[in-house]
């Protein structure tokens, strides 16, 4: 379908209308910094798997908030002030919700639990990075190219297993990053391909952007690098392919509502590309302010906004796509857990083991996976944190192999031997 708002511009036109950037780091600076990627070197030849959709919670999420073991007399011990309470407290305080007996959810995720009663949500729990890093931008940095300690790699996860994999997909738009910086799970040996959100290729959305947008796109047309050349021909295909959608028609199915978020918009957008059946594999999405050194808040507070933003966009996008859940992964990550024990500021400082979520139509687990090392104070990492009994490489190669098709792990893990969790159905 063709967008009734949309302006067609033939690549003359667009050239006629722009001026050549001074430097070829200038245009690449014009560009969008979340710029996504597409692969141009495969090597595993499959068919296409799942649709990837990989959410990152920057800023380290309070996983023992979130995912709450409430069978764990030591969690109440060193929060008593952030704890949520069991789900037979006493009192009108919003509870946790149970979903094991041990393990619940915190109430601001109730959208989410008729998900995990269904059998399409998963935790794992006590599970990140090996490296003991606390840094933010360098526990990310790690975790989004899949070696952590390993200074040399500059590629990401994604990159790699879209570098790796032929899946015959001649789409632009293989991936896309939706956010305000370039997640590097995206980089790798594949050429940029600037596409600003879906609205602003359609006239209800920001055309200022777009003519930016487009200024610099022309502007790699006139430098004389066969690179850059080609980098702005995979634009204007993945801006045309785009332009095709009529987002601003796309109607969510099964009656479904998404929240006016940015995180909830992207999931959106993610969910049309889906539908339109254009060639996405892959999606990284973003949602920040998770780093809750002060006035965190149990079962209200700062930390339940952001949980509500992330169940209220994740239940729509599921109901939103129904049955094509079957054919979608969803895998949210972040890059370190709390402390176990408050902080003088009702806070939570930066810790280590945490939790991720799957979402799927192929799940072969129950609510929660866990290897649960306790909370007890000779059971902690350094005496202070949870510690992680599950690598996060671990989670992710099985997504790769059992929904992705891309059995060649060491490549995009290099030097990492992985343990089968069974985490998918075949």
């Amino acid at each position: 379908m063709t967008c009734s708002h949309c302006k067609t511009l033939s690549r003359r036109e667009m050239l006629r209308n722009s001026a050549a950037l001074a430097t070829v780091g200038a245009a690449h600076a014009a560009l969008p910094a979340w710029m996504p990627r597409l692969a141009f070197s495969p090597k595993h030849q499959a068919p296409r798997g799942d649709v990837l959709v990989s959410i990152f919670l920057r800023g380290g999420a309070d996983a023992l908030n979130m995912i709450v073991p409430h069978g764990e007399d030591a969690y109440y011990t060193a929060r008593p002030q952030l704890a949520i309470p069991r789900p037979d407290a006493s009192g009108g305080d919003p509870k946790t919700l149970d979903l094991d007996g041990f393990f619940g959810i915190h109430p601001a995720l109730s959208p989410l639990l008729p998900i995990f009663q269904g059998g399409q949500l998963t935790a794992v729990h006590a599970t990140g990075s090996p490296h003991e890093s606390r840094s933010h931008f360098e526990a990310m940095s790690f975790m989004e190219r899949g070696t952590p300690g390993e200074q040399g790699m500059t590629t990401g996860w994604i990159g790699r297993h879209l570098g790796t994999l032929d899946t015959g997909n001649g789409s632009p738009i293989r991936a896309v990053g939706w956010g305000t910086a370039v997640q590097a799970a995206l980089r790798g040996p594949i050429s940029p391909v600037a596409i600003k959100s879906i609205v602003d290729y359609h006239l209800g959305g920001d055309e200022k952007a777009a003519a930016a947008m487009l200024n610099s796109l022309n502007s790699l047309y006139a430098l004389d690098s066969e690179s850059l050349h080609a980098s702005a021909e995979a634009t204007k295909s993945a801006i045309e392919v785009v332009a095709s959608i009529n987002y601003a028609s796309y109607i969510p199915q099964n009656g479904t509502t998404y929240p006016e978020t940015d995180f909830a918009m992207a999931l959106r957008q993610t969910a049309a590309l889906i539908r339109a059946d254009v060639g996405l594999e892959a999606a990284c999405i973003d949602l920040g302010g998770w780093d809750t050194h002060v006035n965190q808040g149990g079962a209200e507070g700062t930390q339940a906004q952001l949980m509500i933003q992330l169940s209220e966009g994740l239940a729509a996008f599921h109901a939103d796509l129904g049955p094509d859940m079957q054919k979608v992964s969803v895998v949210v990550m972040s890059e370190f857990g709390r402390r176990v024990e408050e902080n003088g500021g009702i806070g939570t400082d930066h810790g280590h083991g945490g939790a991720m979520l799957l979402m799927s139509g192929n799940l072969n687990k129950g609510p929660v996976v866990a290897n649960w090392p306790g909370l007890a104070p000779d059971m902690l990492d350094r005496g202070e944190d949870l510690a992680i009994t599950i690598d996060y490489r671990d989670v992710l190669s099985e997504l790769l192999t059992s929904r992705l098709n891309n059995p060649l792990i060491n490549e995009i893990f290099p030097d990492f031997t992985t343990n089968s969790l069974g985490l998918f159905s075949a």
